[in-house]
């Protein structure tokens, strides 16, 4: 009997080391995934998510297995492998679909995750109406999840897809709530990286007083959450030293009993007096930081009027010289045309910044005298559309007409026989206005959209364009207070959005 005992105890013991070694197996799975993406090996790190992936899934372990296969997606879509990455989310949402031990709850927090990595990717290809969709299923689901750290996450997500896509006042509303809720809760790190993402974004767009603005907010908020972390420290132990005097007050023992609250109270108070001069070193570094950050904003404000004024200063020193050419040959007009166009360029961006006088405009006989401009240019069979209502608006008549010439004369060259031009104004808020131009031509590739729009980018045959008139379209809309954009989603030609700000 105790022979058959022992054997049954060491098939026991067996079998839970074999368990045991399955479950560390599946961990280091995980574990040789985070280091191997720490080394930046992609593709090694995503094989092994994926198999992660599968062990939690056979296992019905479908927390730590959304876990991994959010990961893994993530890893595919770094490397622009959207297709894959998609098709491996649907293997995602089987996985939590299939467990039945989860509440709906649960199920919607999970799913909440996996959503949030479509709207990454949508975000990654600039497609803001199925981002805005995914946007819109998070809401859903965080609800449904009632998760307070989802419900946090929802608020950061809302406001990172707003910035990544220039709707600063919905991103800057979403960002006040989330940034006080977040303080709040003393999640900074969340409210941090919002903040760096809206100065990328401002880089990015080449909008020096959005980033001159961003650092001096984020750097206000930095001293405020400093300020707010040391007055909680002191907060913690001013909180202790009452207690220990409550202590004392209620102890009225023995003399080593009295000595030793004493002691404690001057240790705490060393303590204290210790946190008080570090908080001033903090408080003087901090500071000196701000300081540094203000006299790099600077430099970079002058270095971009000294490079206006570089600009300025070439065109000017090829005026003498070019009025002498022979205007009448085409390679002198273009030199001409392209000192004109690298000197407005240049006035541009050294006035960013500077404000632009509006006047109240008819927008429908503006806009008709605008298009019937390019009637005699269009090819044959061209139908040109005006939908813009009666009503007056308040914009700068020099930059619009500008912006809104160069783009019908471009929409004129390269719209085939037969095809349409359709010009529209509408209202989108109080203070906010739209021109939407749309042609039927053959459209700009989807990975040049965003170039069209950078100055000296390419080297170009100035004969045949220099390639500066939609970046100083573009300047001239920043410089209003709006912008000038391609539409990414309209694949049946080209369309612009001009965006007015009164």
């Amino acid at each position: 009997m105790n022979r058959k005992f022992f054997v049954s105890l060491l098939s026991l013991i067996l079998c839970c080391a074999v368990m045991t070694a399955q479950e560390i197996q599946k961990s280091q799975l995980q574990q040789r995934a985070e280091e191997e993406e720490t080394r930046g090996k992609l593709a090694s790190a995503r094989s092994l998510y994926l198999r992660a992936f599968d062990d939690y899934a056979a296992k019905g372990q479908t927390k730590e297995c959304v876990t991994c296969g959010t990961k893994a997606t993530s890893l595919y879509y770094r490397e622009s492998l959207y297709k894959e990455a998609f098709e491996f989310l649907h293997n995602v949402d089987r996985a939590i679909a299939n467990d039945k031990k989860l509440s709906g709850s649960e199920k919607s927090a999970l799913r909440y995750y996996v959503v949030k990595e479509r709207l990454q990717m949508y975000i990654r290809l600039k497609k803001s109406v199925n981002a805005l969709e995914q946007l819109k299923a998070m809401e859903n689901l965080a609800n449904a999840a009632k998760d307070e750290t989802v419900s946090n996450d929802m608020l950061y997500s809302k406001a990172i897809y707003h910035y990544s896509f220039g709707q600063t006042a919905e991103g800057n509303a979403a960002f006040k709530v989330m940034a006080q809720k977040l303080t709040a809760q003393k999640e900074y790190d969340k409210v941090d990286e919002v903040y760096q993402t809206l100065i990328k974004n401002s880089r990015r767009m080449g909008n020096a007083g959005m980033l001159t603005q961003t650092y001096s907010s984020y750097i206000a908020w930095k001293d405020s959450v400093n300020a707010l972390a040391f007055a909680d420290e002191i907060g913690a132990l001013q909180q202790q030293i009452k207690e220990h005097e409550a202590s004392i007050a209620e102890k009225d023992s023995s003399l080593k009993t009295r000595k030793i609250v004493i002691v404690s109270l001057c240790v705490l108070t060393a303590i204290l007096a210790g946190v008080l001069v570090l908080g001033v070193f903090v408080l003087l570094y901090f500071i000196a930081a701000r300081r540094k950050q203000n006299n790099i904003i600077k430099m970079a404000n002058e270095s971009n009027a000294q490079k206006a004024k570089f600009i300025c200063n070439i065109a000017n020193h090829m005026k003498p010289t070019l009025s002498k050419l022979d205007a009448s040959k085409p390679e002198v007009k273009a030199l001409i045309d392209f000192s004109k166009h690298m000197q407005t360029f240049a006035e541009l961006e050294s006035g960013e910044g500077e404000s632009v006088e509006l006047e109240d405009t008819q927008m429908q006989a503006f806009s008709e005298e605008l298009v019937a401009e390019i009637k005699g240019k269009v090819k044959s069979g061209v139908s040109l559309v005006v939908n813009v209502p009666r009503m007056t608006a308040p914009i700068n008549k020099e930059y619009v007409t500008h912006i809104l010439r160069h783009l019908l004369a471009n929409a004129a060259f390269y719209t085939p026989e037969n095809g349409k031009i359709t010009l529209e104004f509408k209202k989108r808020s109080p203070h906010k206005y739209q021109y939407v131009l749309t042609d039927s031509g053959e459209g700009i590739p989807e990975e040049k959209q965003m170039s069209v729009f950078v100055p000296f980018l390419e080297v170009k045959d100035l004969t045949e364009g220099d390639g500066l008139g939609l970046p100083i379209c573009r300047q001239m809309a920043v410089k209003m207070g709006g912008n000038l954009e391609m539409d990414p989603q309209f694949t049946k030609g080209a369309r612009f959005v001009l965006e007015l700000h009164a």
